[in-house]
């Protein structure tokens, strides 16, 4: 049997940092008040693209495993925040890093888009359609949300991550998935922008619906189904699992996830606290960091769990392979063009306060 080997990561997370202090400059909020709901204490803020981001993570993680970027054969792109409607975003990093026999394609399910594009991808190989995936989780949120919004704004970031897919006569990578979408509650996590408003009339406005509590709680009861189902298709326990690498989207909902699958402090992965939620991001990003700290060792079995709008949701076991470091340095980063996050999103307030005043008439 053909299976999916991981043989490179990267990330890419911008160097300007909007602390908790920050935001209480002009959102009614706090250091505390953030932390306690989420364990965020900052966020990255991108003075670029999302494509930008996704090539530079795309980069590193051929680095890592060596390759050239014409051996790969298909390239995915799990993004909400797209540069563009048309052309994909897929095109743009096919065509930046010179990957010229690749298919490229995006795929939106939010949160869950890197898990989705891992669950597709192995498929992909495991039928032997394609033997190189490049799939790549990428967003730059923060041009997208209402920054007078205090219960959704303090949550999210920007940032990249990608791996590299190849085929293997190993029993390694994801060796089983469970992607599902509960669309009863698509609504409670939504964005008013896209072609199903007028463009003639927009009046600056991009309406951002979270319902915080009702994601929670359809959060925890599809990812658990998820997990079950893995563990159903496996024959796994929790006693299997040596690491949790989860979506980072809330400390609570990860600490639920970690007492469910009983895997200890010291080995579930958690980063929200420096990156707060960069939605299909987070778990490149949290992999990477995992294997930078040592969390994951050879041969290790590792459970992750999404979570996003849609409401996509699914839960992936993953068996790593014997190589834990990258082949050569995939530590590429963004340049710091000297602009710090405030200085980046303080405009982004301030047109917001202004749009708003116009829609009431004041």
């Amino acid at each position: 049997m053909t299976y999916a080997e991981i043989t490179g990561w990267g990330k890419c997370v911008p160097p300007a940092i909007m602390t908790n202090d920050d935001l209480a400059t002009f959102l009614d909020t706090s250091d505390e008040w953030i932390r306690t709901r989420t364990g965020i204490e900052e966020r990255r803020v991108s003075y670029v693209g999302t494509s930008v981001l996704a090539r530079i993570a795309a980069e590193n993680a051929l680095a890592a495993a060596n390759l050239d970027a014409k051996e790969i054969d298909l390239i995915i792109v799990g993004s909400c925040t797209a540069d563009e409607i048309i052309p994909n975003m897929a095109s743009k990093v096919q065509q930046e890093i010179g990957a010229t026999h690749a298919a490229a394609f995006d795929l939106n399910a939010a949160c869950s888009s890197f898990l989705y594009a891992m669950h597709y991808a192995t498929a992909a190989i495991r039928t032997g359609m394609h033997k190189k995936v490049l799939i790549i989780g990428a967003e730059r949120l923060t041009r997208i949300l209402d920054w007078t919004q205090r219960e959704s704004a303090v949550l999210f970031g920007d940032g990249a991550g990608a791996m590299v897919l190849e085929a293997s006569e190993q029993e390694v990578g994801l060796l089983a998935s469970k992607v599902t979408c509960d669309a009863e509650a698509r609504d409670v996590l939504s964005l008013d922008f896209g072609l199903s408003f007028d463009r003639y009339d927009f009046d600056g406005v991009m309406e951002f619906n979270f319902e915080g509590q009702e994601i929670f709680k359809r959060a925890v009861k599809g990812m658990s189904a998820a997990i079950d189902d893995v563990f159903k298709q496996t024959g796994k326990t929790v006693d299997d699992i040596d690491a949790l690498i989860p979506h980072q989207a809330n400390k609570r909902l990860i600490d639920f996830l970690a007492k469910m699958c009983k895997v200890p402090e010291g080995k579930t992965m958690v980063n929200i606290q420096k990156y707060g939620n960069t939605s299909s991001a987070t778990l490149p990003i949290a992999f990477c960091e995992a294997l930078e700290t040592g969390m994951v060792k050879p041969g290790d079995t590792i459970m992750s769990a999404v979570f996003g709008g849609g409401l996509t949701c699914g839960a992936g076991l993953i068996r790593w392979g014997e190589r834990v470091t990258p082949i050569n340095n995939n530590q590429k980063t963004l340049a710091d063009n000297g602009q710090t996050a405030l200085e980046l999103i303080l405009p982004l307030h301030q047109s917001a306060v202004a749009a708003w005043a116009k829609k009431r008439g004041d």
